[in-house]
């Protein structure tokens, strides 16, 4: 990836909703080109998206847990994310290496509410839990330091 592509990447990282007038101001660009990158980042995509980001307690969602899973049966076929996407408490699902098979982070309104979850989560995908309730989160949402190449590629895995 070009330097100014990254510096455009970390930019809109930093602030989803930056101008492409700013955006132009901060990388010497002009406003035409800062566009034509931008929907190029798009299309190959390396810019998936832009989302709002929530304050959960403001929205009643206070309580932050990350929950391990791993099957009971360890024969039966891996399809805990299938099983568990109806679930929208659950604000993401991570593949992990080690006892257990994926992470999830979810965000519940109280215990009460994490224990009912909890309760889903065994049900519908037939797993066993083990969970960490969060106490405080110093950051979050940081953007990525893209001010050197990766080592590796995913296509080169």
């Amino acid at each position: 990836m070009e330097e100014i592509d990254r510096r455009i990447v970390t930019l809109l990282a930093e602030d989803g909703r930056m101008s492409f007038t700013d955006l132009a101001k901060e990388t010497g660009l002009s406003v035409s080109a800062v566009h034509q990158r931008v929907r190029r980042l798009e299309k190959r995509g390396v810019l998936r998206g832009y989302a709002a980001i929530i304050d959960h307690d403001a929205v009643g969602l206070p309580m932050t847990a990350f929950v391990s899973i791993k099957p009971i049966d360890p024969a039966a076929p891996d399809d805990a994310p299938d099983r568990l996407a109806h679930l929208s408490s659950i604000e993401a699902c991570h593949s992990v290496a080690g006892d257990e098979s994926y992470i999830l982070k979810v965000r519940v309104a109280s215990p009460v509410a994490l224990e009912e979850l909890l309760q889903q989560i065994r049900e519908s995908a037939n797993v066993s839990t083990r969970t960490t309730v969060v106490l405080s989160t110093p950051y979050e949402h940081r953007p990525p330091s893209l001010s050197e190449e990766p080592l590796s590629s995913p296509g080169d895995l």
